[in-house]
């Protein structure tokens, strides 16, 4: 019998080849639906994140949210810890994080309550598979204990799976947002 390490592993290959074909195949304006749910929320402070690889790119609606609030973008302080979030503008200068993702030139940390996250595949029920490093997870977790905060995925469509395996420490996601609509999981 396979371990769940081995399974999350094995569904996580599957989704980033759905990922990279979806990405290969990416039109421009691929970030109208999310513009569209972060219209809801003005000036409510978020974060997203820089795209890496065969990420979704939601830098055109991150752009049009920094007008009117506090917008940052995840910068990793060392493995097994919850992300911080750094105040990010679309002019702002930038410098080379962990993991290939730019990163503010200077940190200015703040919490959001609204998440855009990442995502290698999700799941009708808000279930989500990352890369595997839990740090989304730890962060929701520790920002959840302290107020309600919004996880927002932002995906393909061709992300989606049936069913992922999910573990207990799992943070399930509210939203998911993707070029074809608007999934309220809540």
């Amino acid at each position: 019998m396979q371990d769940l390490t081995q399974i999350k592993a094995e569904a996580r290959k599957a989704a980033f080849q759905r990922r990279k074909a979806a990405h290969d195949m990416n039109k421009p304006g691929t970030a109208g639906n999310l513009s569209e749910v972060l219209a809801g929320y003005r000036g409510v402070p978020l974060a997203g994140y820089m795209p890496i690889r065969t990420e979704i790119d939601p830098l055109p609606a991150m752009a049009e949210a920094a007008a009117h609030g506090p917008v940052g973008v995840p910068v990793i302080q060392a493995a097994e810890t919850p992300l911080k979030f750094s105040r990010w503008t679309p002019e702002g200068a930038l410098r080379d994080g962990p993991f290939g993702a730019k990163v503010p030139e200077i940190d200015d940390y703040f919490e959001p309550e609204i998440l855009i996250v990442p995502l290698v595949g999700f799941d009708a029920r808000g279930g989500r598979l990352g890369y595997g490093g839990g740090f989304y997870d730890r962060t929701l977790e520790l920002l959840r204990g302290k107020r309600p905060t919004l996880a927002i995925g932002f995906a393909y469509e061709a992300q989606r799976a049936d069913a992922l395996p999910l573990e207990p420490t799992d943070q399930p996601l509210d939203m998911i947002v993707t070029e074809n609509g608007i999934y309220d999981i809540r």
